[in-house]
């Protein structure tokens, strides 16, 4: 059969076609990743791994510049004690800003929920148990209060718990009357609220009760975290609080239940602080609210929300009490130990912006 000339350009035109079809076309390219595209994938799917590694970064240094003294497992453990309330706190602080939130209060409530524990055993004479109890309860309404005011009046987190930082300070110093209780009575009449600061013997370390509590709950927490619900809708509610309501999440419980349970964490620091320094003083860790928003930054948790760890925030408190304790024995002025720790949180702040971008 004799083919015209316009038949073969169609038939070539069609065989082109086919082999562009099962070739070139067929075949793609794997997009090449950089390094730094994947140490930012990396750190974006792990954000416990940027503080984990200034940590070891830190104790390596510190171990160099100061020496022994440094890894001496009884200094070591000092540590531990020291990062103790800041982690505790930090924990609660943590919470909340995985909703996108941010609570200034939490400071001032450790320090009221500390003094109705003491008031509790010692001016009104309740059991030990019961004091203690009354002041985790204490706790439980602060947080309400501050997540109704949240929830329901739909203020800024910021503002609200700013309000409330002035309120629960001002009761505080009306109720203990700007009194200190002494360790001596409350030895006397609740050593149980002195548990906390009970020191035993490891291995050349010394550890406090109240150590080990802290360790406890962040375990606790990342389990309700990692594997439970509640711990989903605390991530989905501050990632996308829309997008939570429409998968079907009751964003205004899961914020409620978050400030609730920040405030009993706080109580619980508070019990621990009155372990720590023996006594029950108004005056004492005021401040602390900042500190345990500086563990939360510097331990990787977005201050966007619905990215972080509640490991890193422990993390993040190590590495404030690394720094600050290397720093010390090193003979430097605690001017530069706080220029330190600023500087931290600034490079902190920085490096979550640059992991959003992926």
């Amino acid at each position: 059969m004799s083919t015209t000339p316009d038949t073969r350009s169609s038939m070539a035109d069609h065989e082109k076609v086919a082999d562009a079809a099962t070739g070139d076309f067929a075949r793609f390219e794997p997009e090449q990743v950089s390094f730094g595209e994947k140490l930012h994938q990396f750190f974006h799917q792990y954000p416990v791994a940027a503080p984990t590694i200034v940590l070891l970064a830190a104790i390596a240094l510190f171990s160099i510049l100061v020496g022994e003294r440094f890894l001496h497992p009884f200094n070591l453990s000092l540590i531990v004690q020291q990062v103790t309330i800041i982690g505790i706190l930090g924990a609660a602080q943590t919470l909340i800003i995985l909703t996108a939130g941010i609570d200034l209060s939490v400071g001032a409530v450790m320090v009221l929920t500390s003094v109705i524990m003491g008031r509790m055993a010692i001016d009104v004479g309740l059991p030990a148990g019961l004091a203690l109890s009354i002041g985790l309860f204490a706790g439980a309404v602060t947080g309400w209060i501050n997540g109704q005011l949240v929830t329901r009046f739909r203020l800024p987190p910021f503002i609200v718990t700013l309000g409330t930082w002035n309120i629960f300070f001002a009761l505080n110093l009306w109720y203990s009357r700007s009194e200190t209780i002494r360790s001596q009575d409350i030895d006397a009449a609740a050593p149980l609220l002195h548990w906390t600061g009970t020191a035993f013997e490891f291995l050349g370390a010394r550890f406090t009760y109240g150590a080990i509590l802290m360790l406890a709950l962040f375990v606790v927490l990342w389990y309700a975290l990692k594997w439970t619900a509640w711990g989903k809708h605390v991530y989905a509610t501050g990632d996308d609080p829309d997008a939570a309501r429409l998968a079907g999440i009751r964003v205004e419980r899961v914020l409620l239940s978050v400030y609730i349970v920040a405030g009993v964490l706080c109580a619980v620091a508070a019990w621990a602080l009155i372990g720590r320094i023996g006594s029950v003083s108004p005056q004492a860790g005021m401040m602390s609210n900042l500190d345990s928003i500086t563990a939360v930054v510097i331990g990787g948790t977005s201050l966007f929300g619905g990215r972080g760890s509640i490991f890193g925030t422990l993390v993040g408190a190590l590495v404030v009490g690394v720094f600050r304790n290397g720093l010390a024995l090193a003979g430097v002025d605690v001017l530069w130990q706080d220029f330190t720790v600023g500087l931290l949180i600034i490079v902190a702040v920085g490096v979550d912006q640059w992991i959003r971008k992926v």
